[in-house]
């Protein structure tokens, strides 16, 4: 699939996410020491309240989102779920 055939489906489910409403720099912290660590917290708990959180995270996954807090969660825990053995695998 071409990167435009994914363009649509990214637009249609992140018109429903709850991080519109918010400042983006809420997302990207700076750090993850000091207030870079509560703002990381922050931004996750709007995640947990959002309706697409699942889809905003298989979107991070799958496009590799290096940076900033994606369907509740930071850069460092979706490295690990990328390298962690998939259940059922061998």
């Amino acid at each position: 699939m071409s990167l435009q055939g994914n363009v649509i489906p990214i637009i249609h489910w992140s018109r429903r996410s709850l991080c519109l409403t918010e400042d983006p720099e809420l997302f990207f912290p700076v750090s993850t020491e000091g207030p870079g660590r509560e703002q990381y917290e922050r931004a996750k708990a709007v995640c947990r309240r959002c309706p697409v959180q699942h889809r905003c995270l298989e979107y991070a996954l799958n496009t590799y989102q290096m940076y900033g807090v994606w369907g509740g969660t930071t850069p460092d825990e979706r490295r690990a779920a990328m390298t962690a053995p998939r259940q059922g695998a061998r």
